[in-house]
């Protein structure tokens, strides 16, 4: 199974991350469907400090699966307490966080509050919604544009 747009193990940039791949021509003159993106890059807004200290910001989210949404409930910590089951289901989604190994329900317990906040709007917007972009009203002209989630971090451009 192919993860990601454009090629095996490619992973969009922030950039592009979100943005809606165009039909190309086949050899035979018609459109063809572009490839369904199932991998996200993301920027958190804090980043996750890792034991020895180092910063981790950029990471990929693959789409979810039913199996990933149905066995957190198996799981006896969100038997224990329903609200670890964003933990179990964060952990299972996120590919890739900066020079990690490996994601667990250990890192993702770690995260700031409002990177966890984050996490939990770009699945629902990767998985409900399928893109990353979310509609955004100027406050001082009243201007109404789209901005990407998986963009930059604030005050880049």
């Amino acid at each position: 199974m192919q993860r990601s747009h454009g090629g095996a193990g490619v992973v969009p940039s922030p950039e592009s991350a979100g943005t809606t791949p165009q039909a190309e021509p086949s050899r035979n003159g018609r459109e063809e469907r572009p490839a369904l993106r199932t991998e996200f890059a993301f920027d958190l807004p804090r980043g996750y400090v890792d034991q020895d200290g180092t910063l981790h910001r950029s990471g990929v989210m693959r789409l979810a699966t039913a199996r990933d949404e149905l066995l957190p409930l198996y799981d006896a910590r969100v038997q224990e307490n329903s609200a670890y089951t964003t933990v179990v289901l964060l952990s299972r989604v996120i590919t890739s966080l900066g020079t990690l190994g490996s994601i667990t329900s250990n890192v993702v317990e770690n995260m700031f509050a409002s990177d966890v906040a984050f996490l939990q709007d770009f699945y629902r917007r990767i998985n409900a919604e399928g893109h990353t972009r979310i509609a955004v009203t100027c406050p001082g002209c009243s201007h109404r544009f789209t901005a990407d989630l998986a963009g930059g971090r604030l005050g880049e451009s």
